[in-house]
């Protein structure tokens, strides 16, 4: 893109996993100002994201040594304050969210998977989704599946409307799709729609990036480099892929999403390459102003990737920056009451153990329970329960202030369910639309038929694990 005098409304949130003593760091992309600084976080790779423009959230990384579970921080953006700190069965590293906020997924060095509702904070499921350590972790570009990379090069992608089956959730939920076309370890997955087909990009320590069709399957291309690639980053507009090195390098690549017999395979004799990094690439991703990559050389950079050259350097002399959030501006300033009601979003502690379903436990509204109480306390995070608690405290006395609790939490539960099955609801049209653009794609592709040799072509597999690779 052409950079030139621009006004931005965009801030970058970065932080580092080595202490929590760093904390995050929020800057002006346009002027390079330091515009706040959020003590103690020390999130693992992938392990920080903006949920709704409203909230910070990150894994904490365990000490070193540290036994036990791990943690999950919520920051609200536009009222400092302690974070809601969240308990885990084990460390979390990498986190995914929904675009609408409803769900979030984290994955552990178990190779266990773990999904939670945000507005009550329950444990929805868990489930053993590698035999690795998860490194990556995202939800498609329409948050109808969720795709994993594991340590061992593993990419599996599950159906979100699987997890949310309420009926098997004592049993693991059946794979969609799963590949071992990496020899090595997961870094990067990034998501896009490219016309009627989803697309999924996945970098690795084997020296490649691979590009998938995730409603079929397939394999559509492979990017080969000489050196271990750990970051990744899509151009959706222009579909170029920005593929971060070991040595610094950044390779750009032309992505081709035609239908053909085989992938496409291409080296790194035919890719730009963005060179000012001193160290590994750690996390890349994109503003409107352009690319923005961090180092393991303690600097992050601004990129006009047309003509190839930094922008502007951020020195981080803390440490490296290994995850990075483009959030807006305006989401940092105070809002009025008359905002908070028209806005208002449920965030609760995530539950540290799956319990039984019971809608009603655990939400939470941060303006209407503290306008009822005057006896809570200056937090707005309040943990599970808690309103269930005190109606049960109050129904001795018949006061108006107690029916109308009651009255609130009857609503809420009603709002619940029919946002939960809107929510089904939509992902199963995203579903079935992408069935019937597949069945027209194969029908006037006839070269995509069954004439050519299996052996020629390169899918994922589709069915699920047998019960003696689960045991393994």
């Amino acid at each position: 893109m052409e950079m030139g005098k621009k006004t931005s409304d965009e801030a970058l949130v970065v932080c580092s996993d080595k202490s929590t003593g760093v904390g995050m760091t929020v800057w002006d992309l346009e002027n390079g100002d330091q515009l706040l600084h959020i003590p103690t976080c020390a999130a693992a790779p992938h392990g920080l994201l903006c949920l709704r423009n409203e909230f910070l959230v990150a894994s904490q990384c365990n000490r070193h040594g540290s036994l036990g579970g791990g943690s999950i921080f919520f920051w609200p953006l536009n009222k400092p304050q302690s974070p809601l700190r969240s308990y885990t069965m084990e460390a979390i590293g990498p986190l995914s969210c929904t675009k609408d906020g409803i769900y979030i997924a984290g994955g552990a060095s178990s190779g266990n998977a773990y999904l939670w509702e945000v507005a009550n904070g329950r444990l929805l499921r868990t489930w053993r989704a590698h035999h690795k350590s998860l490194k990556c972790l995202v939800f498609s570009d329409d948050d109808s599946l969720l795709i994993c990379g594991s340590a061992d090069g593993i990419i599996s992608v599950w159906s979100l409307i699987s997890l949310l089956d309420v009926e098997d959730t004592g049993s693991s939920p059946p794979l969609l799709h799963y590949s071992s076309e990496h020899g090595s370890s997961i870094t990067g997955l990034v998501t896009m729609s490219a016309s009627a087909r989803c697309i999924c990009v996945s970098s690795s320590l084997d020296g490649t990036c691979k590009v998938w069709d995730l409603v079929s399957g397939r394999l559509l291309q492979t990017q080969v480099y000489s050196t271990s690639i750990t970051a990744v980053a899509l151009q959706p507009v222009k579909q170029l892929l920005f593929s971060g090195s070991v040595d610094g390098k950044i390779f750009i690549n032309e992505l081709d999403l035609s239908p053909v017999e085989d992938p496409l395979v291409t080296n790194e004799d035919q890719a730009s390459v963005l060179k000012g990094h001193n160290g590994s690439i750690t996390a890349m991703t994109f503003s409107r102003l352009g690319l923005i990559s961090a180092s393991e050389d303690f600097t992050f950079c601004l990129w006009d990737t047309i003509n190839q050259v930094i922008v502007r350097r951020f020195h981080h002399k803390k440490g490296a920056v290994t995850n990075m959030v483009v959030i807006k501006q305006s989401t940092l300033l105070p809002i009025s009451n008359h905002q908070r009601v028209a806005n208002q979003f449920r965030v609760s502690l995530l539950q540290k153990y799956p319990h039984s379903s019971n809608s009603g436990k655990g939400m939470v509204t941060f303006h209407s329970l503290s306008a009822c109480l005057n006896k809570q306390t200056s937090s707005n995070f309040q943990g599970n329960n808690l309103l269930d608690r005190i109606i049960f405290d109050s129904e001795r006395e018949l006061t108006p202030a107690m029916m109308q609790m009651k009255l609130e939490k009857s609503i809420d539960d009603r709002m619940w369910v029919t946002s939960m099955t809107k929510h089904v609801m939509e992902m199963n049209k995203h579903l079935q639309s992408r069935l019937l653009d597949l069945m027209q794609s194969r029908l006037l592709c006839p070269c995509e038929g069954d004439s050519f040799p299996k052996k020629k072509r390169q899918k994922l597999q589709t069915e699920s694990l047998g019960p003696e690779e689960e045991q393994s």
